[in-house]
């Protein structure tokens, strides 16, 4: 029988209740246990799919193309799970489902009501999960904070999953704030017992606390928020900060969380090893060899949550290099204002992410356009590799009006294209070009340099392409292109002959990176980019 672990948090958000999940999913795989996770998301979307990044950070793609919350790529950068659609539930998702199904006649004569028939929705989507994947555990994490009121629902339905399921089948972990305040010199558990008091008025009793806390948590102080919140002093778990989100599954490690968790839900597994985990990239980012320093040229740089999985990647490409990266956030705005030389001349590589819209850039295409004649390696990732052709057509092809059609419909020049299916389509939300396509690669290239294969796969979120009439063009001015969707013929990457180190993909290779295993693109650019700085 599957196993359940509800994750909810309190206090105040942002304490990182996708990272414990994710922290938890490893210890779990360690010991053998096959895990996957879900992200039950509060808001009426249907998808993040069509929000600003400044609302919601960064949307993250899965295998099968869902749009989906940021926290599924830690899910999938801290374990060996491959998520789907079915891994993120909203709200809007779990609505339009039962108003499809009350459309269709399925409650005639009921009264439609959030109890029963919202939970019961939400209920199905968990199980869903787990009855698809013959799964030893699932860990559900519940978006928002308890006392919201979007939450209620999931809330519900969790306690009553949990009730249905039996003891020993499904557990709560809530995650919780410990403040310290500095003037008194100590840290305050009120805040912790007030959301633990409003988490028991739903019906729902915590079985473990994660407590975030800057300052180390004293036997006394586990012992009071143990008595006042009715759980083992065992389960008191202090979650401090530390230097690195990898290393939060060794600090869970240390705290014995694994061995609790386990005896709560009845398992008995193997010793569990998470050496090659410490060694190979905790150890690694805190100890590493040399130093280098990439801009990433965007237009929600002052967000950290909008390009979460590309800072992440270059993370995980300089462990692979025994580097640390310095990453110096780059707005496209200021170097249209500015210009390049202002904030790149001491960079050793550039690297320009994905996005939507106008706005900022022509201050990519200058970075481009400097990245290229200083000979400095580049990295370009989606609306990267269609401004890098911009640039290219414009200043090595003399095609001065060259544009993408998504920013001047009449350019002369349309080297950027709307895709031939995009074309007819009027719904915005889960129409792109979405999810996992084979590129076929060319050998000779740096990219096959990179992979050693001919043949990959890897997820996109785009609507426009390269525009294949320009093609010619290109190679005679020193354009490769040696990847290729071939049904379709499209170009999905681009290269540069006379440069070190010049790389541009239509699709997301971030997604697929993780701190033991970096996508193999990101590792040569940052090998190329440390070559650079010596």
């Amino acid at each position: 029988m599957t196993k359940y672990i509800f994750i909810t948090g309190g206090v105040v958000s942002s304490l990182g209740k996708g990272i414990a999940s994710a922290s938890i999913g490893k210890l779990l795989e360690s010991k053998g246990l096959k895990v996957s996770l879900i992200k039950c998301d509060p808001y009426i979307n249907v998808d993040p799919g069509t929000m600003n990044p400044y609302q919601h950070g960064e949307v993250y793609v899965t295998e099968d193309g869902a749009e989906t919350d940021l926290d599924l790529g830690h899910y999938e950068r801290f374990t060996a799970a491959v998520l789907s659609k079915d891994n993120n539930v909203t709200t809007g998702k779990i609505y339009d489902s039962v108003i499809r199904k009350e459309r269709r006649g399925e409650y005639l004569g009921n009264t439609v009501q959030v109890i029963p028939h919202i939970t019961d929705e939400i209920k199905y989507s968990i199980k869903k999960v787990a009855e698809d994947a013959n799964l030893d555990i699932v860990i559900v994490e519940i978006g928002g904070t308890v006392g919201d009121i979007e939450s209620l629902p999931f809330l519900e339905a969790i306690r009553q999953l949990k009730q249905e399921l039996g003891r020993g089948n499904a557990i709560d972990i809530h995650l919780t704030l410990v403040p310290y305040i500095k003037s008194a010199d100590e840290v305050k558990t009120k805040p912790t017992q007030h959301s633990v008091g409003k988490l028991r008025e739903i019906g729902i009793q915590p079985d473990i606390l994660l407590c975030r806390s800057e300052k180390s948590l004293s036997l006394d102080v586990r012992k009071k928020i143990a008595l006042f919140c009715n759980v083992e002093v065992e389960a008191v778990i202090q979650a401090l900060d530390v230097s690195t989100i990898y290393e939060v599954p060794l600090m869970f490690k240390k705290e014995l969380l694994d061995e609790l968790v386990l005896r709560l839900l009845n398992l008995s597994c193997r010793a569990h090893d998470l050496k090659h985990w410490e060694r190979d990239v905790v150890r690694r980012i805190k100890n590493p060899e040399r130093t280098v320093k990439i801009a990433v040229v965007g237009k929600y740089i002052t967000l950290q949550d909008a390009y979460k999985s590309i800072y992440e990647a270059l993370i995980h490409g300089a462990i692979a290099n025994n580097a640390k990266v310095e990453i110096k956030k780059v707005d496209s705005e200021e170097i249209m204002r500015q210009g390049p030389h202002t904030y790149l001349s001491d960079i050793d590589g550039i690297l320009v992410p994905g996005g939507f819209g106008s706005r900022g850039i022509e201050g990519k295409i200058q970075a481009i356009h400097f990245a290229r004649v200083n000979k400095i390696p580049y990295l370009g990732i989606c609306l990267g590799m269609q401004t890098a052709v911009i640039e290219f057509a414009r200043n090595a092809c003399g095609l001065k009006e060259a544009n993408s059609t998504e920013f001047n419909q009449k350019t002369r020049y349309p080297v950027i294209s709307l895709l031939r299916e995009q074309k007819k389509i009027k719904d915005k939300g889960g129409t792109m070009r979405l999810g996992a396509c084979k590129c076929f690669i060319k050998k000779g290239t740096s990219t096959y340099s990179a992979y050693k294969k001919i043949q990959v796969s890897e997820r996109h979120r785009h609507r426009y392409e390269f525009n294949n009439k320009f093609r010619n063009i290109f190679k005679k001015k020193g354009m490769v292109f040696p990847g290729v969707f071939r049904p379709k013929n499209l170009v999905e990457i681009i290269e540069l002959k006379s440069h070190p180190w010049f790389v541009a993909v239509q699709f997301h290779p971030e997604f697929k990176s993780k701190p033991d295993n970096a996508h193999p693109l990101f590792r040569e650019f940052i090998r190329a980019a440390i070559k650079n700085s010596v």
